[in-house]
């Protein structure tokens, strides 16, 4: 007894349909995907090589699995006559009932669970995005190369259970300010905008921008509210690359990633602390961007990254919050190696409380303004008994800097540092204590897509085949 057969190449006999061979015809898609789609739970629609030219988004029902023949083989496209309507970009973002959706390749079923997509090439240059889904649960995108759209790649609401995994994204958005290419402001797309995303995994996948024209640029990950979940051996080469800002978000995990831009996660006065206690873990990292990390937010724990930013780009703080709302914390920032951390390590405008930052290794050399300032700079209504900078190796080299921005933060604990070229040092007492200084254990981890890249102490390298990650 065979039950459902789920064969490559074959669809399930009890659909009442028997496909011998995949798909190599755009109208024999149509008629399985299209408005009217004979394909149903357990069915497997398979696409052989070649390109397949649209005139309308394909629906992908619950429990159906669409899959091509390589991300490099099968292409999914608008034809010339299909294209989205700018005048409705950017979308509204969270108010999904007035969103216009007939701009996206695939439809998956709303509500719709078990849907997997693989091993295609999604493109439209015209076309709002390639995947549009609502309410969907143990969904699985995998395989596929997301290329050239107007507004963004993949575009959730509602997502339970997802695993979007080994995908390529190529100039996967742009930037649209009422109905027209944000040229000097507008809202960005995303590579993969999500929102409203829980107990889901977002991994092994590569973000390439390509095109150079203002408008032309697109968040790597972008959400509106992540819970338990986990963002893992990415490589995003996006100018931001993580977003989850305004949302009250809860144990989301950002780690093994290869960042050339920032993470955001701001929130309004720095949000509620979940019961579990997090809201971001962010660690074993490489940042390559020193406005890495987009803040304020409570509940968060940033450690065993390596910052490594380049001197010459010294745009930014490490760590920048750029609100008015005093946040009370708590955050810690610990065991990270920082290398030319630009502006400072951190600066946050509002009044912050209860942070620590302990036990990481700041190496700061002549950037190319350059850059004098402290390394931290603090609110003067920050809670600074309940800030604590302590365990840390510190060492200014070329010019030297203070390690504070305003008397306020002398108020501080402050202690057992080892200070190099730091010129402040003798304005606060920094006892020694029976404590290591700098980080706990060194810093070794492979990161980006499969591990790629491997970071020893200071050093970035490729990873070879057995420095690699499964």
């Amino acid at each position: 007894m065979w039950g459902r057969m789920q064969w490559t190449g074959l669809w399930s006999m009890m659909a009442g349909f028997l496909q011998a061979a995949p798909i190599a015809d755009v109208d024999e898609l149509i008629r399985v995907l299209g408005e009217a789609g004979e394909a149903g739970e357990g069915d497997v629609v398979e696409l052989g090589p070649g390109r397949f030219e649209l005139k309308a988004p394909l629906k992908v029902a619950s429990g159906v699995t669409l899959r091509g023949a390589g991300m490099d083989q099968t292409t999914l496209t608008g034809e010339a006559g299909w294209e989205g309507n700018p005048a409705t970009l950017p979308d509204p973002e969270t108010q999904r009932e007035k969103f216009d959706r007939s701009g996206y390749l695939i439809h998956l079923e709303p509500k719709g669970s078990g849907i997997t997509i693989s091993n295609l090439h999604l493109t439209g240059e015209r076309l709002h995005g390639a995947i549009f889904g609502s309410g969907n649960s143990n969904l699985r995108l995998d395989h596929l190369k997301i290329e050239d759209f107007l507004y963004c790649g993949i575009r959730t609401y509602s997502t339970t259970g997802a695993s979007i995994h080994d995908c390529v994204f190529i100039d996967a958005g742009q930037r649209w300010e009422r109905g027209k290419p944000g040229v000097k402001g507008g809202i960005t797309g995303g590579g993969i905008f999500a929102i409203w995303i829980k107990d889901s995994e977002i991994f092994n996948n590569r973000f390439l921008r390509t095109k150079t024209a203002p408008n032309e640029h697109y968040y790597g990950i972008k959400g509106r509210q992540g819970k338990r979940l986990r963002i893992h051996h990415n490589t995003i080469e996006t100018n931001f690359s993580i977003e989850f800002p305004f949302e009250n978000d809860e144990d989301v995990e950002i780690d093994h990633n290869v960042l050339h831009g920032t993470v955001s996660i701001p929130k309004h006065a720095g949000g509620p602390v979940p019961t579990s206690g997090r809201t971001f873990h962010i660690h074993h990292n490489l940042f390559q961007n020193s406005y890495a990390i987009e803040f304020v937010r409570n509940g968060v724990e940033i450690d065993h990254n390596l910052f490594d930013f380049d001197p010459a780009n010294d745009h930014g703080n490490l760590i920048s919050g750029f609100g008015k709302a005093a946040a009370k914390g708590p955050a810690v920032f610990h065991n990270n190696l920082v290398r030319n951390p630009g502006r400072g390590v951190i600066w946050i405008n509002e009044p912050f409380s209860n942070l620590v930052v302990r036990n990481n290794h700041i190496k700061a050399v002549t950037t190319g303004t350059p850059r004098k300032d402290g390394l931290f700079g603090f609110h003067p209504e920050s809670g600074f008994p309940t800030i604590v900078i302590r365990d840390n190796r510190i060492e200014c080299e070329g010019v030297a800097r203070p390690l504070l921005r305003n008397k306020e933060s002398l108020n501080a604990g402050i202690e057992n540092n080892g200070l190099t070229g730091v010129a402040d040092e003798d304005d606060y007492a920094n006892p020694k204590a029976d404590r290591p200084q700098g980080l706990l254990e060194p810093l070794e981890f492979a990161c980006g897509v499969d591990g790629e890249v491997r970071v020893e102490g200071w050093s970035v390298t490729p990873a070879t085949d057995a420095g690699r990650e499964e």
